[in-house]
């Protein structure tokens, strides 16, 4: 009589201690589960990433191959950006080759749809400096593809920081008409004819009345670029 009780609270006891170790037991195992299962979807995760890499980087290829097969008068050599501008005066980034793969000044770089993204500024031995086609530097013939018309293409420093250029020395009688495209136009052979280089936005009149201008929104997306092609020769045609 005066030893049952002990031995039932002995027992219950040693079933609450049984449950406890079962317990600890069973949260760590699950917490093993845990550390596995976040492992596993860490791996998932990276091995998404680098499919969505590939992928891309199968699009570029593609791309690239089209537009090698339509400018067969054009040499290309593939690049890396990397590293873009910060500076508030220029409009640059940097590729990954230099002189040692015959990139020289004011060879023209494309983006994989053929699109111009701007012009070698600077060589070194494995890299290059970009200066962007709204770099307030630069400056080329244009062609209006619509009305086969020449014109200039011109950074502007006002127009840079909006990712735009101005296209001037327009003939008077030209009609201009928002979404015409501008191609690059060859002048002495420094940069090949037909190159896509952007479409119009607006056109405006110079402050002195005497002239118009057109503000041109590049094609190419300037800001994303991760792989270009230098134009490193080309046919020129008269």
């Amino acid at each position: 009589f005066i030893t049952t009780p002990i031995r039932d609270g002995v027992s219950a006891v040693l079933d609450w201690a049984d449950g406890v170790r079962a317990y600890v037991f069973h949260y760590e195992e699950m917490e093993q589960q845990i550390q596995d299962l976040e492992r596993q979807v860490a791996e998932l995760e990276e091995q998404a990433r680098e499919g969505a890499a590939a992928s891309r980087e199968n699009e570029r290829l593609r791309n690239f191959i089209g537009l090698a097969e339509k400018r067969k008068d054009l040499t290309f050599e593939s690049a890396t950006v990397t590293a873009h501008g910060n500076s508030n005066w220029s409009s640059t980034f940097t590729i990954s080759k230099g002189s040692n793969a015959d990139i020289a000044v004011d060879d023209c770089v494309l983006d994989d749809y053929g699109n111009l993204v701007g012009v070698v500024a600077e060589v070194g031995t494995n890299w290059a400096t970009v200066r962007t086609v709204v770099d307030a530097e630069i400056q080329m013939g244009a062609l209006l593809a619509r009305t086969d018309e020449a014109a200039v293409l011109e950074g502007d420093f006002s127009l840079m920081g909006e990712g735009r250029l101005k296209l001037t020395y327009l003939p008077d009688s030209t009609e201009l008409i928002a979404g015409d495209q501008v191609l690059t136009l060859s002048r002495e052979g420094i940069y090949p004819s037909g190159l896509v280089v952007g479409h119009i936005e607006e056109v405006h009149t110079e402050a002195s009345g005497m002239a118009r201008y057109a503000v041109i929104v590049p094609e190419a997306d300037l800001d994303s670029l991760k792989q270009v092609f230098v134009i490193k020769d080309f046919d020129i045609v008269e």
